[in-house]
């Protein structure tokens, strides 16, 4: 999954940490750099995310398809429901993140079951996942 995850997301996975957040109003796919001098990945990184957050609201999840090698949970009903979802790049001092919110049960219940797949998923290097109320 690493070369796959490479491959979909622009930059070494080694290089960087996930941070998978759910929230009241939905959650957050965030990235940082380790190193705070690797400009090279904190770029490739912004990059990555900005993409992301316009191919979600497409209802377009090729990229997590791609890493993962699988659909993951909740994905069928975030494309169904996307218009309902709000997903926003913004940007950080490490890296980014994509803040997704909605306030539609359903696609609120699809979202926390794609983030918490992505924290359960072995693969993704130095990732941690948090869970936030």
């Amino acid at each position: 999954m690493k070369h796959r995850g490479a491959t979909a997301m622009g930059f070494d996975q080694g290089k960087a940490t996930h941070h998978f957040r759910l929230t009241a109003e939905g959650g957050a796919i965030e990235v940082s750099v380790n190193d705070p001098a690797d400009e090279a990945s904190r770029m490739a990184i912004r990059v990555h995310l900005k993409e992301i957050a316009g191919e979600f609201a497409r209802g377009n999840f090729a990229k997590p398809f791609a890493t993962h090698g699988e659909v993951p949970p909740g994905v069928t009903t975030m494309q169904q429901r996307k218009n309902a979802m709000t997903f926003k790049y913004e940007e950080t001092p490490e890296g980014g993140r994509v803040k997704i919110t909605t306030s539609d049960p359903k696609a609120k219940r699809a979202l926390h079951e794609f983030l918490r797949y992505q924290i359960r998923e072995p693969g993704l290097v130095n990732r941690m996942g948090l869970i936030e109320s």
